[in-house]
């Protein structure tokens, strides 16, 4: 989302945005570079709650195509050129690697990248195992991970239900991650490579503990 999108953003949406969210803990943690906001997805309501989070600076998310078709899917199309959206249609190989790709030019541009890296919302209110595509954006990249915890969304609006307005989300801030001693032995890995993979898994499983921390507080 570019900057002059993303301060509209926070100046319209902020009385929606402060119905739901009744506290964020650990704002001093939140970089003043960028970074990679990772969270983990409960409802169709993070993507608008971790995005007011990031106004009114540049930030983008990496957002599936492979669901919605007809006027529901240019109305998709719609939303994700305005705010900048990556798409991505996961199950096409070729499409990942696209996504892959711009997300990594726009996190060198500076942006802020908000993703969920349990691939999809939980379908039950829990956290579930990450997937290493942030881990590896990160070693590509060197922009740190910012862990962020999500709590209330999904009683706001679970999988196929209806939308419910009451002030209970918290959000729930972690201290950056960097991994550099990772990033230093990644150098020297071929991408394809077992080791590779298994940095990767590592770096993940950090997270995601990260985050299952987060969520006792």
């Amino acid at each position: 989302m570019k900057k002059i999108v993303s301060v509209l953003s926070w100046i319209l949406l902020a009385p929606l945005y402060y119905s739901m969210v009744k506290e964020v803990r650990g704002k001093e943690n939140v970089p003043k570079r960028n970074f990679i906001l990772t969270s983990n997805h409960l409802s169709h309501l993070d993507w608008f709650i971790d995005g007011y989070f990031c106004t009114p600076r540049r930030f983008t998310f990496i957002g599936q195509v492979d669901k919605m078709t007809g006027f529901m899917g240019f109305l998709r199309d719609l939303l994700y050129g305005y705010a900048e959206i990556i798409p991505v249609n996961r199950k096409d190989g070729e499409s990942r690697k696209q996504a892959f790709a711009q997300a990594l030019q726009r996190l060198k541009q500076g942006y802020i990248l908000n993703i969920y890296p349990e691939g999809t919302r939980s379908r039950d209110g829990k956290l579930h195992e990450f997937k290493s595509g942030v881990a590896r954006l990160h070693l590509e990249s060197g922009v740190p991970v910012l862990p962020v915890a999500v709590k209330g969304s999904y009683e706001l609006m679970p999988p196929g239900q209806k939308l419910k307005i009451k002030k209970i989300v918290s959000l729930i801030v972690g201290k950056p991650l960097d991994f550099d001693k990772e990033r230093n032995i990644a150098s020297g890995l071929d991408k394809s490579s077992q080791e590779y993979h298994q940095l990767c898994d590592g770096i993940v499983k950090k997270i995601e503990d990260e985050i299952g921390r987060l969520l006792q507080n």
